[in-house]
């Protein structure tokens, strides 16, 4: 008995580093054991996957492994696989034959194998995006099945994805281990988050989703909005500018300073916006220099528009009774130094060069700019959601206020027209706090509604430089005809006295 026992544990023990040794049984490790024999052992792991599931032993593990299926086929010619996650894999009967040479009537059994995989295994990149979390690989016999008239149909479920997706497959080049994502043979149905994917052979396969850009006609609309917005903004700019030098009775009121340093920044904010598209393709260091501008620029504009509700606080708070020492030149120092501090430090980090816009299958629009993510969403999204709330509460505000003094002063007979003036104000006033800039938060909805967004966002921000226009000649007018009103009303006193 005692020999039988030693026997017996020395048998088990056999089997079980059997099954766990590749070397042993010629070579040939248990299918569900390939993924992870690929992983630890090569470098190429699709290649291999591919390789060792055409010649591995066919056997399900002892405990059920969520991530590999294995089907033996004999009288049913058509095999459909369900996943845990949902997945179904339909096999046509024509692919079966192929396969099998036609020789199952005859007792021969063919084995169908399904893994789940990672994309992470498969490290090639696309033009036309990146797949989705998990890849099927599908295997049939040991043959190679291709050319299929009626192709096998895998549904992905649940594949929530911000773009538009289409199905791919691991094509391996020719005379090569190397592999990358190919559509060909593929036909791609969806059906809202679940796409259907229809292919003429067997391989790995993915839903690659690709990011929701704008149609190449729509991007090259957006394009000549924003050539043509900025240019007109540089020009306007420059007559505010202009305008404000000449007429010097304007140079005392700090409002209208505040106003011509915002619009200052939005000068070089277009300027160099235009420059840092033009020359996106200049030497590194060029495109580094435009980039750290072009930044430095946005977020002098994102802070005067700051300031500029700042003061609007103090305006409806104070009453028009500022007075706090050297105004204007804390404003500068803060309106300009901490733009500057800020891509002094980003510099330093090297988060400046050439930047990919949108990018597909055949197009590709640069710019010098900010190429580290984390420096974009803290100093650019980031900063621009906190002066886009400070600036809406006190447009809000502001609008209590208006409410407050037009209860007091009722006059039905120029309500409508009041009423007119107020929508007026609070229009230029949104433009001058930057509240069209929120624009940008929305357009990573629906793709309706963000193609609209973004519209409607290039036409705002492109053409802020005129709007500003706008707003500075209406604010010299309403004083140039306040100064003639009164100086009309001196005149008379001095005629009846």
């Amino acid at each position: 008995m005692g020999r039988c026992g030693l026997l017996a544990v020395f048998i088990l023990s056999s089997v079980a580093l059997t099954e766990g040794d590749p070397s042993s049984n010629g070579s040939r490790i248990f299918c569900y054991k390939v993924p992870q024999h690929c992983q630890e052992n090569e470098s190429n792991v699709p290649w291999c996957i591919e390789k060792q599931m055409r010649t591995c032993r066919f056997s399900l593990p002892r405990t059920k492994n969520p991530d590999f299926y294995l089907q033996t086929v004999n009288s049913s010619y058509e095999v459909t696989v369900d996943t845990v996650y949902g997945h179904v894999i339909h096999i046509p009967s024509e692919a079966v034959l192929k396969s099998s040479g036609e020789q199952l009537g005859n007792g021969h059994e063919l084995h169908v194998t399904v893994s789940v995989l990672n994309r992470s295994l498969f490290e090639a990149q696309s033009d036309e995006g990146s797949p989705h979390e998990q890849v099927l690989g599908v295997w049939l016999g040991n043959q190679d099945v291709h050319d299929l008239s009626h192709p096998v149909r895998m549904v992905f479920v649940n594949v929530h994805q911000k773009g538009r997706g289409k199905c791919v497959f691991w094509k391996l080049l020719t005379n090569s281990e190397q592999g990358s994502w190919s559509t060909d043979g593929c036909n791609t149905i969806q059906n809202n988050t679940d796409f259907i994917c229809e292919c003429s052979h067997l391989s790995f396969f993915a839903v690659l989703i690709s990011p929701d850009v704008p149609d190449p006609v729509d991007v090259q609309r957006l394009e000549y909005i924003s050539y043509i917005g900025s240019s007109l903004s540089v020009v306007f700019t420059v007559v505010v500018i202009v305008m404000y030098l000449w007429h010097k009775k304007l140079k005392a009121g700090q409002t209208l300073i505040i106003h011509i340093q915002l619009t200052g920044s939005l000068l070089l904010l277009h300027l160099f916006f235009l420059a840092s598209s033009v020359w996106s393709s200049a030497e590194w260091a060029s495109c580094r220099t435009l980039g750290f501008i072009l930044h430095w620029a946005l977020l002098a504009t994102f802070t005067w528009m700051a300031i500029e509700g700042f003061h609007l606080y103090l305006l409806l708070v104070r009453v028009f009774n500022i007075c706090i020492s050297r105004y204007r030149l804390k404003l500068s120092l803060v309106g300009w130094g901490v733009p500057t501090a800020t891509v002094m430090i980003c510099g330093m980090a090297g988060a400046y060069g050439k930047y990919t816009l949108m990018e597909n299958a055949s197009r590709t629009t640069s710019l010098c700019w900010v190429t580290t993510k984390a420096a974009r969403y803290i100093t650019v999204n980031g900063y621009l959601g906190l002066v886009l709330l400070f600036n809406a509460a006190i447009l809000g505000l502001m609008v209590v206020k208006m409410q407050q003094l037009r209860a007091r002063k009722i006059q039905a007979g120029n309500r409508v027209r009041r009423m007119w003036k107020d929508w007026a104000s609070l229009l230029g006033l949104s433009c001058v706090l930057g509240l069209p800039w929120g624009l940008a938060f929305i357009t990573h909805g629906p793709q309706s509604i963000s193609l609209s967004a973004i519209y409607l966002f290039t036409v705002l921000n492109a053409f802020q430089g005129v709007l500003m226009f706008l707003w500075f000649l209406s604010i010299t007018c309403k004083s140039f005809h306040e100064e003639q009103r009164s100086t009309k009303g001196s005149s008379m006193s001095n005629v009846t006295s």
